[in-house]
């Protein structure tokens, strides 16, 4: 959903792609987080209880609540920084200039 909202954001309202993940990470940054933790406090009884059975269930719920975290993490923090490579990449090799620079006169690349 980040990456929808940074494309939509490039697209319709003609933001450069650094400050179009940045504004689609905040906005997504709540959602996100909301769904983990909800995620997690649903996994918490089977990390906390007590009882019959509860040693086989323990590991399940610290398997779940980790991973939540690790996947949270590193979705934050990979996800604008993969865009941003991406978007390089597509700039080196498109034959479009980037906005804001001139395009290449034809037959400089000879020339020298």
């Amino acid at each position: 959903m980040i990456v929808d909202f940074a494309l939509d954001a490039e697209r319709v309202h003609g933001k450069a792609p650094r400050d179009a993940i940045l504004e689609a990470s905040l906005l997504r940054f709540r959602p996100i987080l909301m769904t983990t933790l909800a995620a997690m406090l649903g996994a918490l009884p089977l990390l906390l209880g007590t009882g019959t059975g509860s040693e086989l269930r323990r590991p399940l719920g610290l398997a779940i609540i980790g991973g939540l975290a690790l996947s949270q993490v590193l979705t934050l923090f990979t996800t604008p920084v993969i865009y941003l490579f991406f978007d390089n990449l597509s700039q080196r090799f498109s034959r479009k200039p980037k906005p804001g620079q001139p395009a290449p006169e034809i037959g400089a690349e000879g020339a020298g």
